[in-house]
Parts: C-alpha cells; structure tokens; sequence
C-alpha cells in the first residue's frame, strides 16, 4: 500500500489508540495494523459463512450477507494472530470501532478460534459455545471471515459479524 493512502489510516489508529476507554480490556493499541486489501475467499472460509447461514436459517433466523471490508478487518487481526503465535480478542474496539465507521456498522462481535483443520469442526466448536453460538446466532446483517495457517500448518480462525 502507497504512503498517501495509509496515512489516513494511520491518523485513525493513532486517534483510537490514544482515546481514553475503560472498556480497554486486553487492548494493545499500539500493536495494531489494520491490512484493508480485496481477498479472495479460500474454500474453507466459504464453507464456513455457508455452515454458519444453514444453521440460522435452520432455527429461523435471516442469513447474513458478505461484506469485504469485514473480510479484510477479519483477516487483519487472523494475521495479527499468527504474528504474535496466540489466539486473541486483542485490539477488538480498535477493529469495532473502524467498522462503524467505515461499513455503518451498529454493533460489531467476533468469534475467534485456531487450530481447527475444518470448517464444520470450527463451526461446531463454536455452536457448543454459549457465548460464540450467541454471536452466530445474535441480530446481525452481516459478517465475513478469515483463515489462515500459521507457519506451522495450524488454522487461526477470525469471524466478524455486524448489524447495519
């Protein structure tokens, strides 16, 4: 990315990363980049947005649309992860704040996980869980996601979901 345009960029962290929040629980500010790039969507990440829709759609509720800005914070922080070798919710109002400002996102969640070798195991992993399956299943508009493997082959996983 060019210099002019990850100034703009920069001023925003910069701004977030100096505000005052109580709400700063496990935030690392000034380990944050947010890497805004077009991706294309691996296998596994479509399976998974596929998996996570049917199961919505299997209780009633509406299925959540795509959006690649949410892709490119998700994969953001899934390369933040991989970085720093750990799975973590690091940096999360830095990511939810971006989104409501730049996709009129209302409310941002996100599930994270890692070391999953397929969609349907992450997915499952994740509706066991009270607080992820709150997210699958919780009043949103859209959402995306990012997998990555680590330099050791294992899977971190970041699932972003938000309400216009």
């Amino acid at each position: 990315m060019k210099l002019p345009t990850k100034l703009p960029l920069m001023v925003l962290i910069a701004i977030l990363s100096f505000s005052c929040s109580t709400d700063s629980i496990d935030e690392k500010a000034d380990a944050i980049e947010l890497n805004l790039t077009t991706l294309d969507a691996k296998s596994i990440e479509v399976e998974i947005l596929e998996l996570i829709n049917d199961h919505r759609m299997s209780i009633g509720l509406n299925t959540l649309k795509e959006m690649p800005v949410v892709k490119s914070v998700a994969y953001s922080h899934t390369d933040y992860m991989i970085d720093n070798n750990e799975i973590s919710h690091d940096n999360f109002y830095t990511r939810s704040d971006y989104l409501k400002a730049k996709a009129g996102a209302k409310k941002v969640s996100e599930n994270v996980a890692y070391g999953y070798t397929s969609a349907e195991s992450v997915v499952k992993a994740w509706i066991k869980s009270e607080g992820h399956k709150a997210n699958i299943e919780g009043d949103f508009s859209n959402f995306d996601i990012s997998a990555e493997q680590g330099v050791e082959g294992k899977w971190y996983y970041t699932n972003i979901f938000i309400k216009k």
